[in-house]
């Protein structure tokens, strides 16, 4: 008889605190695998808020990228802690406050894929699923791509990832990059209203980003974790306040353009995510989406999704 899988949920914080102390765990995120060992005082129970229904792994064989969170060096261990992030030695950003512990980690692992994971064509989008099919919302930071992001994995889509659409080029599929979602500022509150019982961890005030919370992924959307997705839709979205919903379609020439420029490694790849992106823009319907109410965004959003189905 096959054992029920262990989540980050059911496990005790003592063993979350006495595997980061060891050998680490290990956290799929669909495309790719990350080991963490860590000594930050309550990292442990932060990271079960937010990864609750990940699976617990405190043994692996193999993981992409190997980080450590360690705290800071001197008298920084007993006056005003610090806490640091390293891969491989290497500390890409000063260290924080040992309260901040979460948004490093966050933020360090996001610039190992951005940086070392160029095996596929990395989007700056929002990816989701809806019926098997995936919708990928390429955006600038401040466009609200994270809101709705949000907003839609909590009104029944599947979420494959926030921050980095995953574009494999051989065959255009899209794989999950499924971490929390990072809101900020007043992002926090509209999703607090919008779903009171979202589970969410503390909200780390007066970072370099503002005010950030994180969003814990479903366990519908985790469940699905080695689940790849066809593109359907491209969806570039914008909010203005007060602006009336517009649904504008998008040129292949133009969202061929604003899909390349929103990518973390396209000039990297050169013809590789040239034919990606393409591919991807052939295969999917494109439009610009302005909102102001995100109800209505909703609404829209599932329509076109429901297109893609008749």
């Amino acid at each position: 008889m096959t054992a029920s899988p262990l989540f980050f949920s059911d496990a005790t914080p003592d063993r979350i605190d006495a595997a980061l102390a060891s050998d680490g765990l290990w956290l799929s995120y669909g495309a790719c695998r990350v080991r963490v060992r860590a000594e930050a005082s309550g990292f442990a129970r932060i990271l079960q808020d937010v990864y609750g229904a990940f699976p617990f792994q405190d043994q692996g064989e193999f993981a992409d990228f190997h980080v450590r969170l360690e705290r800071g060096r001197g008298l920084r261990r007993l006056v005003k802690p610090q806490v640091r992030f390293s891969i491989d030695g290497v500390e890409p950003f000063e260290p924080f406050p040992v309260s901040n512990a979460l948004p490093l980690f966050e933020w360090g692992v996001n610039w190992c894929f951005g940086q070392r994971f160029n095996q596929y064509v990395l989007l700056h989008a929002g990816v989701l699923g809806l019926n098997g099919r995936a919708l990928v919302m390429p955006a600038v930071p401040g466009s609200g791509k994270s809101t709705l992001t949000a907003a839609l994995m909590l009104s029944g889509f599947r979420l494959l990832s926030d921050e980095f659409g995953v574009l494999r080029p051989m065959d255009g599929r899209l794989l999950p990059m499924l971490k929390p979602v990072a809101l900020k500022n007043e992002s926090i509150e509209v999703i607090r209203r919008f779903a009171p019982d979202a589970r969410m961890g503390p909200v780390f005030a007066g970072t370099r980003k503002g005010d950030v919370a994180h969003l814990a992924p479903n366990a519908e959307s985790v469940a699905e974790l080695d689940c790849e997705l066809a593109p359907a839709l491209v969806l570039f979205p914008r909010w203005e306040a007060g602006a009336a919903l517009s649904l504008l379609p998008q040129a292949p020439e133009q969202a061929f353009a604003r899909l390349a420029f929103n990518s973390f490694n396209y000039s990297l790849l050169g013809a590789r995510s040239f034919n990606a992106v393409a591919d991807l823009v052939e295969r999917s319907r494109c439009y610009q989406l302005v909102y102001s109410r995100l109800d209505e965004a909703l609404d829209c959003i599932r329509r076109l999704m429901a297109d893609e189905d008749a």
